[in-house]
């Protein structure tokens, strides 16, 4: 059976490439022309000087897809590449639309954040988890993963009942993903409580004991070879003590009224009652569907009240005959017995049925554990989805207590990011909505089903769904309630809707940003230039002016902008848009680095408008390119790494795995860039695939460390690392142990001892880029230590073997010397090095005057939006010149798109030196619901809250 289960079962990644990053909508005509402002002429040119660059070298694919679209001819090497453009159209500005964001998104996030944190602190215990379910929604829109992680484990301490546990224990594991690491199981145990398989199906509130070391491996349920036996049991009781029996057809089942009597109510009135029955010592129980075996058990446990001496088939039967007549205690005993026997898929499907027939919850609650811990691959069988989908399956799953809206969130989530279109995600999201019954949780289904069926093309219900969510209270959905109606025709309608919205509430950037689809000429470049303003994160105003840009064949400028957005927020879309205009310019090195990019971001990326497959883009390219051997490649790399060009440097990865795909040691440098580009889903994916590759023992446990640290594991990262150690001394096991033990409050004993830790790892083999990282650390352990020279020396020898960032450290030393000159001239040197620079210009106006800081910190902000430090240099100098009002404002542009830790605290405490405490308490709950242990906002919010308290009384009298 399970053979058969896993044979219908494909990848969930298949086409993921082809949905929300996509951004250019395919020109039906097949050429550069068709869209307004001359774009036809400039596309004939632009196709014409495609033409004449890539009609030169004969190319052969080595891809096996077959691509089957008109006018192109994949055996016809010479012009595949042009032609291949020509009928795929180029992006036209136009045709370009914002992506509709499928999550809960408020026009007073700080007000969201701030007013989850207060229900948090003063719901009952029995429904913070809830609450934080809650949290997790609105995290879910934000950029970092790991708060939304967070919110999830907090959901899962705060869990009451077993559904409530199974759900977000195997949510938790899906979001490490351990379904692609080689060798586990899917009922696999982390080794802590919160993930436990078994741990979750016990009931109960008991917060503290989550995070505890599993003891589940000591608890296995052994086959005993000391079964009890049938007669055995019946010797246990002498034969006068039976004073009744059931007649099985020719079988007698000996029994003890009393006994029988106590199962259940309807016994007890059948056998003292009023009925026949109570009056016979022999009673015809033929027609009831037990067997004469079953029957015999139901006596035993009358006596024994146990059923871990039966066979499966057995108690299944006593569990039908318990539902029958309402003998719970059997029933209970039953079910949690049935629950131990699920440890499989192939178990999970011939049970649940039974499970779902019988209402028995906990053996329903093992099943869909099962089948939630095999997630991705679990939600293309369609024996298991069918317990899912339909309106039919949500009742039956009710009446077992598992129909729940957290339930269905989880699995649609799943089924969006495999396939927004698909009719499973439909029907998913339709059962969310059934499920949902506070306000936030209509807001998400409805919403969600508005853009799953914009996406479909069904515009009409689209606009219905999004209406209903607007009418729940998710004012963001309006943009989905104008996009309908002008998908649908009535762009007038759309325009005067987001205008409405724009005057109503305080404006934000992706209120402009919608409003600009449904204007035109300066007007629509306006609202696009506001949108950036407020929100620079936002990437389809970049992606449209530079799109408009290449239409008035001024390409440069082009990729100039759309550079300002790849600088700071790297997305595989705009690294498209820039790959075309390289091509645009016969510049095919520079698009070769932005595909292989992109595949690594997203390995089945397609290119084209979702017609070309990114590999078989990298093979029409790289021939007009020059060919690399591996020692070339590494040789790239150092020179890429050094000049922090973290996407060169993928690149080259990219190309070094082309050569060797096995290669664990460059995955793992892979995964480095990832991070280092805060893209930690594919960094984590890179991790898993270094470890799948591991060669050693010592090697796997090392990136199993790594990836728990990532997620939030530290202390089994630690473990991990000294595991590996013991097998065997390496570079990077004392590294991990030393990175993760510095991620505390390090006293003078502990540097010291991740000083000896890094030192160890320098005297184990390495390559230069991974000791320039740890001299570089090892430097700041010591500046930390106050051991200035030590930490020069250290920076020193980083930058001999080209690790450009030590220069930062270096500069510290100088500084803290009161060197400052010195300091200044070694930031200019990064900024002169580096590719990526912002740091640089942020970290040098540190060793400057106040004139020229600003303007340092002007660039870096330029550079890289997301920075906080210039925003709050900025702030404290106009408090110091006592312009609160400006400081204020400074700050909350800053929030607005990013709402940070270190903005909101010190915008509290702004609030706070003027006085205003209401803003001030807000400001702090905001801060905390990011991170609720942050020790400094903890003291000002409570500070805060008695003169708080005390003006509301004023303003109510």
């Amino acid at each position: 059976m399970q053979n058969n289960i896993f044979a219908t079962m494909r990848s969930l990644k298949i086409m993921e490439g082809c949905k929300g990053t996509q951004v250019y909508t395919l020109n039906p005509s097949g050429t550069g022309g068709g869209g307004g402002g001359g774009v036809g002429s400039v596309g004939e040119k632009f196709l014409q000087h495609l033409q004449d660059h890539l009609r030169v070298n004969s190319i052969r694919s080595k891809s096996t897809r077959s691509f089957q679209t008109n006018n192109v001819q994949v055996d016809n090497n010479n012009t595949v590449l042009a032609e291949a453009m020509a009928t795929y159209g180029l992006p036209q500005s136009d045709l370009l639309e914002p992506l509709i964001e499928p999550c809960l998104k408020s026009v007073d996030f700080v007000d969201t954040l701030a007013s989850v944190y207060r229900r948090i602190e003063s719901c009952p215990q029995f429904e913070k988890s809830g609450v934080y379910l809650e949290q997790c929604a609105i995290f879910r829109g934000l950029p970092d993963p790991k708060l939304f992680r967070r919110s999830l484990r907090s959901a899962r301490q705060h869990a009451v009942d077993v559904h409530s546990k199974v759900v977000l224990s195997s949510w938790l594991r899906f979001e490490r993903r351990e379904d692609e690491l080689i060798g586990t199981s899917s009922m696999d145990c982390c080794g802590r409580n919160i993930e436990c398989p078994k741990n979750s199906l016990v009931s109960g509130y008991n917060p503290e004991s989550v995070y505890d070391l599993c003891t589940c491996s000591q608890s296995r349920r052994e086959d005993t070879d000391a079964e009890i036996l049938m007669g055995d049991d019946e010797c246990s009781t002498s034969e006068e003590d039976f004073d009744m029996s059931f007649c099985i057809g020719d079988d007698e089942v000996r029994c003890i009224r009393y006994n029988i009597a106590s199962l259940s109510r309807p016994f007890k009135q059948m056998l003292y009652g009023s009925f026949s029955e109570s009056r016979r010592e022999k009673i015809n129980f033929s027609q009831n569907g037990i067997s004469v075996k079953g029957m015999r058990a139901a006596e035993i446990f009358s006596r024994e009240k146990s059923v871990d001496s039966f066979e499966p088939d057995v108690v299944l039967e006593l569990l039908s005959l318990a539902n029958r007549f309402c003998c719970e205690e059997m029933k209970t005993s039953c079910d949690a017995y049935l629950a131990t026997l699920v440890c499989d898929m192939e178990r999970a499907m011939l049970l649940i049925e039974y499970g779902l027939d019988e209402t028995a919850h906990l053996l329903v609650a093992a099943c869909l554990q099962v089948f939630m811990r095999e997630l991705p691959n679990s939600v293309h069988n369609p024996n298991v989805t069918r317990f899912f989908c339909s309106a039919e399956a949500r009742e039956r799953l009710a009446l077992a207590g598992h129909a729940s809206f957290l339930l269905y969130y989880f699995l649609s989530q799943i089924a969006m990011d495999d396939d927004m279109k698909s009719n499973m995600t439909v029907m998913l999201l339709e059962r969310l909505g059934e499920c949902a019954s506070e306000s936030w949780q209509k807001q998400l289904a409805f919403h969600q089903l508005g853009c799953v069926m914009l996406e479909r093309q069904e515009f009409k219900d689209a606009q219905k769904w999004f209406e209903e969510a607007v009418e729940a209270g998710h004012v963001y959905s309006l943009v989905g309630v104008a996009r309908a109606k002008y998908k649908r025709g009535h762009k007038y309608e759309a325009y005067k809707m987001m205008n409405s919205l724009v005057s109503d509430y305080s404006p934000t950037g992706w209120m402009y940003q919608e409003r600009s689809l449904y204007c035109n000429g300066k007007e629509k470049m306006m609202d696009l230039d506001t949108a950036t303003e407020l929100d620079p994160t936002l990437s389809y105003p970049f992606k449209y002016r530079a799109v408009l840009m290449m239409e008035e064949s001024n390409i440069e400028a082009a990729i100039q902008e759309i550079n300002r957005i790849i600088g700071f927020r790297v997305s595989p879309d705009c690294l498209e848009l820039r790959a075309w205009f390289s091509i645009s310019m016969g510049d095919y090195e520079h698009a070769l680095i932005d595909v292989r990019a992109i595949l690594t971001f997203e390995p089945n990326y397609m290119m084209f408008h979702g017609k070309l497959h990114g590999d078989h883009l990298v093979e029409l390219l790289r021939h007009h390119v020059q060919q690399w051997s591996q020692a070339d490649c590494w040789m790239q790399l150092y020179d890429r790494w050094s000049c922090v060009d973290d996407i060169g440097s993928l690149a080259v990865v990219h190309h070094m795995l082309a050569n060797d795909p096995g290669k664990s040691l460059v995955r793992f440098r892979q995964s480095l860039l990832l991070l280092r580009l805060n893209c930690q889903k594919a960094a984590m994916r890179s991790l898993r695939l270094a470890r799948n590759h591991s060669t050693s023992e010592q090697e796997r446990l090392v990136y199993e460390g790594w990836l728990l640290y990532d997620t939030g594991h530290r202390e089994e990262a630690l473990a991990k690392a000294e595991e590996s150690i013991s097998i065997q001394r390496s570079f990077e096991a004392f590294f991990l142990k030393a990175y993760a033990l510095a991620d505390s409050n390090l006293d003078t004993e502990s540097s010291s001892f991740v000083i000896q830790l890094l030192e160890e790892a320098l005297r184990c083999p390495s390559d230069g880029l991974r000791k320039g990282q740890a001299l570089n650390n090892l430097g700041s352990v010591y500046v930390d230590c106050d051991k200035l020279d030590l930490a020069a020396d250290c920076y020193m020898n980083a930058l001999n073997i080209k690790h450009t960032r030590a220069h930062q450290g270096l500069a510290r030393v100088y500084h803290l010397k009161n060197q400052r000159k010195a300091a200044y001239d070694e930031m200019t040197k990064y900024i002169d090095k580096a590719r990526s620079n912002a740091s640089a210009y942020e970290k040098r106006s540190e060793y400057c005057d106040r004139d020229m800081a600003k303007s340092d910190l002007c660039m870096a902000s330029q550079l890289d939006p997301l920075r906080t430090y210039p925003y709050r240099y900025r702030a404290a100098v106009l408090m110091d010149d006592h312009k609160e009002a400006e400081a204020i404002s400074e700050l909350s542009k800053a929030i607005s798109f990013k709402p940070d830790l270190q903005l909101l605290h010190l915008r509290a405490a702004f609030h706070d030196s003027m006085g205003d405490y209401i803003s001030t308490r807000r400001d702090c709950e905001a801060a905390l619901c990011l991170d609720p242990s942050h020790t400094d906002t903890i003291e000002l919010y409570h500070r805060a809250r008695e003169p708080s308290d005390e003006q509301r009384q004023k303003e109510r009298s």
